[in-house]
């Protein structure tokens, strides 16, 4: 018996087993109603009351016997009629009950789908292709198996996506992802990275050569054209493939490998390569990082440098970039351009970007703690500022400082927002209207759009420093940066040029109105003991 059917006999039995209102009611009323019509028919019958007199007419008035068995028949019905009220109550309650949970159960397996799928594809996104990358190195350890790992990259497709318009692009992508879903088994995993970039995951095949089967498999999904707006488009994805255990038996090991793999691809003209040792030029250090890079921001292994940035017009420091760095105890310190890309490809970037943000408020709070009023620029990733949480994990880190949003800048290149406008114009609002500055990164060197750069609630351009450090040999950098300290000013935004390596840079700039200078003239990057040093010699701490 389920459990409504027996929480209504439950309730049934109770009610049977208690005397309830109803059944006293009504009891009552009938015992009051015989006790008058008694009363009343020995009165008619002898014109007075006794105990005799009742006892005559019960004994002779037909009438009165049928009056006797009436408590009995209305203590029946009262608890009848109460069982039956408590029988509809209690399902009525059981029902909504079961309707509520069956309701809260299907809102709880759409939170879970939805953080664990992809919205556009409706594929597995990284963080359940992860998880089911862990089980199944598992199960093929311990049962001595051999999987295989895919990473796709779909070819030119931002030429795709920039000429016939984002929604066509997500189109194209659905439809992608079907043919590509035709062609995996059921115990196989197909799943959307972001972007163009697809995997599929193979928990078990017989051999290594069998990859070459399913890479055949692959090209053929994707080798007729796909038909949009009247264009049929030739489709390739360059292919990157790892086998576990012989490339790794770690998830982060397999994903790095395979998109060491996948690089290769792109350069070949197979569209797909098979990881070996050869692949890696940086073996073994880069193998080694990918494993390791969750361990160092979990322990606290990284550690924030600081570069002053100086007002042209009063020569005094008002801000630092924030910029991380990886003190390995192996390699070294390890600069950002090792280890960003391996975060933004393996999901770690979240991660590392929370880490940054949290280093950088606490310690500019300490600063001001001291008196020493300096705003902090942070950098955000492409991949950072294209998720919708950013705003809510700025948010968090605020709060937990005692710290102004306007003394925070946060940092963007160009071609991050190109990647994604309206949903990076949408993230940038959130976060302009918190009072945070917002600063366009190496301009210059991106997709400069000023349709883009208009809409942005942008303050602030850096001058990429690779036009800044050769304006004095070079005329057409000197040109470059001139307009584009006109262009930010003209727009009302201030202008910081990094790569000032000396003073002859730094009089150019302050013929052009630059506002704000940063480099090597002043300083390198510091940790926060040099850096607090360097701030003492020039008479601010």
């Amino acid at each position: 018996m389920d459990k409504i059917g027996q929480a209504l006999k439950n309730n049934s039995e109770i009610m049977k087993s208690r005397v309830t209102r109803p059944a006293v009611y009504g009891t009552s009323i009938a015992v009051i109603a015989l006790v008058l019509a008694t009363l009343l028919s020995a009165y008619l019958a002898s014109g007075k009351i006794t105990l005799y007199t009742i006892m005559r007419a019960q004994k002779t008035n037909f009438t009165l016997w049928i009056l006797d068995i009436m408590p009995f028949v209305f203590a029946f019905w009262g608890q009848y009629v109460s069982s039956i009220m408590a029988f509809e109550a209690s399902a009525m309650v059981i029902d909504q009950t079961e309707e509520l949970r069956n309701q809260a159960a299907s809102l709880e397996h759409q939170a879970m789908h939805a953080a664990t799928h992809d919205s556009l594809t409706n594929l597995p996104n990284r963080i359940l292709l992860r998880d089911r990358l862990e089980q199944a190195l598992h199960i093929a350890q311990r049962e001595g198996k051999i999987l295989a790992f895919f990473l796709l990259d779909i070819d030119h497709f931002k030429e795709i996506n920039d000429t016939l318009g984002h929604y066509n692009g997500d189109r194209l992508l659905n439809s992608i992802a079907l043919r590509l879903r035709s062609m995996v088994r059921e115990s196989d995993t197909l799943a959307r990275l972001g972007g163009d970039e697809f995997a599929i995951l193979l928990p078990v095949i017989k051999e290594k050569n069998n990859v070459l089967v399913i890479v055949e498999k692959i090209q053929q999904s994707l080798s007729s054209p796909f038909s949009l707006e009247g264009i049929n488009l030739d489709v390739q994805a360059s292919i990157g493939i790892a086998v576990a255990p012989e490339n790794g038996k770690d998830v982060d090991t397999i994903i790095q490998r395979a998109d060491v793999a996948m690089y290769v691809a792109k350069q070949n003209n197979k569209g797909y390569a098979v990881y070996s040792p050869e692949l890696d030029q940086h073996s073994p250090k880069r193998l080694t990082l990918m494993g390791e890079l969750r361990q160092a921001i979990e322990n606290d292994d990284l550690v924030l440098y600081y570069q002053p940035q100086i007002d042209i017009k009063t020569n005094k420091i008002i801000g630092v970039e924030a910029l991380v760095r990886w003190q390995h105890n192996k390699h070294g310190m390890i600069f950002p351009d090792e280890f960003i890309s391996l975060a933004e490809r393996t999901g770690l970037i979240k991660q590392l970007s929370v880490w940054v943000l949290k280093k950088a408020l606490a310690q500019t709070e300490q600063w001001h703690k001291k008196n020493l009023k300096l705003k902090v620029a942070v950098n955000i990733s492409p991949v950072t500022l294209l998720d919708p949480d950013l705003p809510e994990i700025i948010t968090g880190q605020l709060a937990a400082v005692n710290l102004d949003p306007r003394f925070i800048t946060v940092e963007i290149t160009e071609g991050s927002v190109i990647k994604d406008p309206q949903l990076a114009l949408d993230i940038l609002i959130r976060i302009g209207k918190m009072g945070i500055e917002i600063s366009i990164d190496d301009f210059g060197t991106g997709y400069s759009s000023l349709a883009y750069l208009k809409k942005l609630p942008v303050k602030e351009l850096k001058i990429d420093k690779s036009f800044v450090m050769d304006m004095i040999k070079d005329e057409s950098d000197a040109v470059i940066v001139k307009s584009t300290i006109d262009l930010a000013h003209n727009m009302g935004l201030k202008v910081v040029a990094e790569g000032v390596e000396n003073r002859e840079i730094v009089e150019r700039l302050k013929k052009m109105n630059c506002d704000i200078l940063q480099g090597y003239h002043y300083s390198r990057p510091l940790s926060v003991a040099d850096f607090e040093s360097w701030l003492k010699s020039h008479g601010r701490l």
